[in-house]
């Protein structure tokens, strides 16, 4: 990247960060609603498709806008209505309205994803997997942020203090608005002679990109399931406290974001299939040998090659997503960011079924079986690096 666009993908960086925020918080919010007004079991579950479902299955649809018409102001207002609708829900007992408030939410982060990973694209220059690692950085923080936020505001002002939430969301959506003009600005990484088109000449290749998607699939049933199940493992399987399995989720969290920042540079360095192919290789072991621990010590040692092996191809596979899609990144990056995510919160109450009826290590071991997909379809991506060089060398020699 080059110095003077490189701060862009940290700005790109923290709006995903803010706008992810509201979706970490919603899980903290729901006890605090529950006890207010006594929703059930079944309302609960309906604000979380409210917020998650809606969002990730309407992402290729602004995608797809983006693609036709370029709208990189769709930024400022999808983190601005994630805040917002958000900070609402403190302020709505009906729950219609509640459902309407943090469904805008998650419209906003619908909006908010495809334009970002596509100017993430664009901004990053040469650096493609380091730039969009830390995008993806972004996201995940803000997942790791969000709990902790908005159960400090609520703590401190009772529910209505969910409407902290929105100040730094409007303030981002400002900052956004002020910047896009230069950050819209292609990026001067090479001479004019170089210079490659922003819309590229070679043809959108459906086939290796759905094969990607059917690895995200997977991989998203595996993040979903773990996300739920972990705390739990270690609290029911390993008799630890409450407090401990929280502690400890938010240890795999952050070994998890880490790791996404070490995978996309690992991805500029080595490419983005070959270590795709290792991460996802490397989980299949070390998830079946922390299924099988049955002591803390091991356990708790484990989660770092597992979050390491999960998280780290996440930022190269959006990126492989826009290369088999150079005409069409919009759409790319909300199939990638959004929809592959929504096929994991669809299976999870299935392996919260197979738990109930057959016990917690069932779901644990069903877990482990689902990661050999993303291990098998990642032997099946289409080799950009090699294709890439390929074509640099036939520009070389045309020159």
């Amino acid at each position: 990247m080059q110095q003077n666009h490189s701060r862009y993908i940290y700005l790109l960086s923290a709006g995903h960060l803010f706008t992810d925020m509201n979706q970490g918080a919603l899980p903290a919010i729901l006890p605090f609603l529950i006890a207010a007004y006594h929703f059930n079991y079944a309302q609960v579950a309906t604000l979380v498709l409210a917020s998650t479902v809606v969002s990730s299955i309407i992402q290729p649809v602004f995608g797809n806008l983006a693609d036709k018409t370029p709208r990189p102001w769709m930024m400022a207002i999808g983190v601005l209505l994630a805040g917002t609708g958000m900070a609402a829900a403190g302020f709505l007992s009906d729950f219609r309205l509640l459902f309407l408030s943090i469904m805008i939410s998650g419209i906003g982060v619908a909006a908010f994803h495809p334009e970002g990973a596509r100017m993430a694209n664009k901004v990053s220059g040469d650096k493609k997997g380091t730039g969009v690692s830390i995008f993806s950085f972004g996201g995940n923080a803000g997942f790791a942020v969000g709990p902790i936020l908005a159960t400090a505001s609520i703590s401190l002002f009772g529910l209505r203090g969910t409407a902290v939430l929105a100040v730094p969301c409007v303030l981002m959506a400002i900052t956004i608005l002020s910047q896009i003009r230069k950050m819209d600005q292609a990026p001067p990484e090479q001479s004019r002679s170089e210079m490659i088109p922003e819309k590229p000449a070679e043809p959108d290749r459906w086939v290796p990109f759905t094969l990607l998607s059917l690895l995200l699939f997977g991989r998203s049933i595996v993040f979903c399931g773990l996300n739920t199940f972990l705390p739990l493992f270690f609290i029911q399987v390993l008799q630890q406290s409450e407090s401990t399995g929280s502690a400890l989720l938010s240890f795999y969290f952050a070994i998890g974001a880490a790791s996404t920042l070490i995978g996309g540079r690992l991805g500029d360095r080595f490419g983005f299939v070959r270590i795709t192919r290792i991460g996802f290789t490397l989980f299949l072991p070390v998830m079946a040998a922390l299924a099988i621990t049955r002591t803390l010590v091991p356990a708790v040692l484990l989660l770092i090659p597992v979050a390491f092996a999960l998280y780290s191809p996440s930022s190269l596979t959006v990126v492989l997503g826009q290369k088999y899609l150079p005409n069409r990144m919009g759409l790319a990056s909300g199939i990638t960011l959004g929809l592959s995510v929504s096929i994991g919160g669809m299976m999870a109450p299935l392996l919260g079924n197979l738990a109930d009826n057959f016990g917690l290590m069932a779901a644990i071991y069903a877990i482990t079986a689902i990661s050999i997909i993303p291990a098998v379809m990642s032997y099946t991506l289409s080799n950009e690096d090699k294709r890439e060089k390929a074509v640099q060398n036939s520009h070389s020699l045309k020159n």
